[in-house]
């Protein structure tokens, strides 16, 4: 019996090389959105909507009871939103029981431009290993794709494709660059995450905004390990 295949894109530019039509596809923003996504729902949110602008942002958290609004742009909390893109704003006293309406600048389109796969599910450091052991039991074909910063290439997130592969890639058939770069990368950075990822060019521009402690939360393995899907419109977390 042949392996499933695993693969790794490095930006939404070049996701139309890859045929994600019977595949899980990974979204991989580790700096923040997959992060908060995994936090908030580990934390008792009951959902999260994931939209690509601003402004649906704010209608449909109007017309949701018990929603709140947020997201980011360049960093920053959007003008209109209620809260921003940090996996520490949503403790469980705050979010439990809540929908979270949430838009960003590179998760949220990604997983909007991924509609042909067959299932989508988010990645981050905070939950690794509910990722890992998914894959693993699914045995269908995964592509890891990360969202990058603005179509630009990011260590962040492939540091986080090869943290999936170095786990379990013995598992699958994988003839694929992307995937060998970011498992060399994973492994030179794997036993100081934080520091090595500092040297980055998504740290360096969050830093401005005083974001470290958000950044190093980020470096946490497994620290909210739920796996969270997409189904229909709607983030949840799958037992």
């Amino acid at each position: 019996m042949s392996k499933p295949k695993i693969e790794t894109c490095f930006s939404p530019s070049l996701l139309h090389l890859y045929d994600i039509k019977e595949s899980i596809v990974v979204i991989i923003d580790v700096f923040r959105a997959t992060s908060t996504i995994a936090a908030a729902l580990e934390q008792g949110a009951k959902e999260i909507i994931p939209v690509a602008q601003v402004d649906e942002c704010i209608s449909l958290g109007a017309n949701i009871p018990n929603a709140i609004t947020a997201g980011e742009r360049d960093g920053k909390v959007a003008p209109g939103l209620q809260h921003g893109n940090s996996p520490l704003e949503y403790p469980r006293s705050f979010i439990e029981g809540k929908t979270i309406v949430l838009t960003t600048t590179n998760g949220t389109r990604l997983l909007h431009m991924c509609n042909d796969a067959e299932q989508r599910i988010t990645g981050s450091f905070l939950n690794l290993g509910a990722v890992c052991d998914y894959l693993l039991a699914q045995q269908k074909n995964v592509l890891l794709a990360c969202a990058s910063w603005k179509d630009r290439y990011n260590l962040e997130d492939s540091l986080f494709a090869g943290a999936v592969y170095d786990s379990i890639g013995e598992h699958f058939e994988m003839n694929c660059d992307s995937t060998r770069a970011a498992t060399h990368l994973y492994k030179q950075a794997k036993n100081d995450l934080y520091g090595f990822i500092q040297d980055s060019s998504h740290f360096l521009r969050l830093s401005k905004f005083g974001l470290q402690y958000d950044m190093e939360y980020c470096c946490k393995i497994n620290q909210h390990n739920v796996l969270v899907k997409l189904e229909g419109e709607r983030l949840v977390t799958v037992m």
